[in-house]
């Protein structure tokens, strides 16, 4: 079982409990810690507290997470877009509509159902029978390079290069608006939005550092093709950074604050967000491996179009 404890510093003074803890645990809904504290798992200072209580500085708060039973997941025999493998490392070019991990709801036809069949049991285990492999994801419906690692070794590199921003992530976007500078940084940082869980939001007061860098690779009217690179790597970071500056993707149906996509030939699926380059050392040379993931064919037709 996950064990969260946590001491209570001056900012967080008079805030309630359960959205303390909800803000804290960026991975749990405030729902699911309220029921938690009703079922009295939430302690501070080592005795169980109702939802109304408003923690104070020096509080000891601890909260334990009951053991997930974890379905069964299995190898699939889907087809994958093979960048670059070894004995140690396998980069993938993600398809549109194909979620990385398992997770409620989409237990199958996931990257990792994929990676196992391909894979087999060559793949790291420090992220648990959900995640085999798996050091780093992107969203459903972004295209693109994804790094899984096939040992425990491999995997700790790549995570420790992760952790320190040097791996290369280039990304390709088209967003609203006509983006004025040729060249830009958004430094903002990025948390859980706070009215709406599932989205994230730029959060001066408990989002963590986000820094996305972006130029522009042509302007078509109203629309801006641009690349992105990141600094750092926060859940939707490039997709809620443009839309904070006024320029959300194409296409995103959460970030873009209800504007309407141009007229297209076809129905775009989510955001027109493309990883397309990744690098990194490589965890057993040393030496630094570049790859490149070709745009998408939707990607390229609308280009084409605009």
């Amino acid at each position: 079982m996950d064990e969260f404890r946590f001491e209570i510093t001056e900012e967080w003074e008079g805030m309630r409990i359960d959205k303390c803890l909800a803000t804290l645990i960026d991975s749990l809904s405030r729902s699911f810690i309220q029921k938690m504290i009703k079922e009295e798992a939430v302690m501070v200072d080592g005795k169980a507290v109702k939802g109304s209580y408003r923690v104070k500085t020096e509080d000891q708060l601890a909260f334990t997470l009951p053991k997930a039973v974890e379905p069964d997941i299995l190898p699939e025999d889907i087809p994958l877009d093979i960048l670059y493998e070894d004995r140690d490392v396998i980069v993938v070019n993600k398809p549109k509509g194909m979620v990385v991990h398992p997770a409620a709801g989409h237990y199958s036809g996931t990257l990792v159902n994929a990676l196992m069949h391909h894979c087999g049991k060559e793949l790291s285990g420090i992220n648990g029978v959900m995640r085999p492999g798996i050091v780093h994801r992107i969203d459903m419906d972004t295209t693109g390079s994804v790094i899984a690692c096939k040992n425990d070794r491999a995997h700790n590199c790549i995570a420790a290069q992760l952790k320190e921003h040097s791996v290369t992530r280039r990304y390709q976007a088209i967003c609203y608006g006509v983006v004025k500078e040729e060249t830009g940084v958004i430094d903002r940082p990025i948390g859980r939005h706070p009215t709406d869980r599932k989205k994230m939001a730029v959060n001066e007061e408990n989002g963590k550092k986000a820094v996305t860098h972006y130029r522009v690779l042509k302007r078509f009217g109203n629309y801006t093709y641009i690349e992105c690179v990141l600094e750092t790597g926060r859940t939707h970071q490039i997709r809620v950074h443009m839309a904070s500056i006024g320029h959300p993707l194409l296409g995103d149906e959460v970030y873009a604050g209800g504007r309407a996509p141009m007229k297209l030939p076809f129905r775009l699926q989510g955001q027109t967000l493309h990883a397309k380059t990744l690098g990194f050392r490589h965890p057993a040379t040393g030496e630094y491996v570049e790859v490149d993931a070709p745009l998408p064919e939707y990607f390229r037709h609308l280009l084409e179009i605009l």
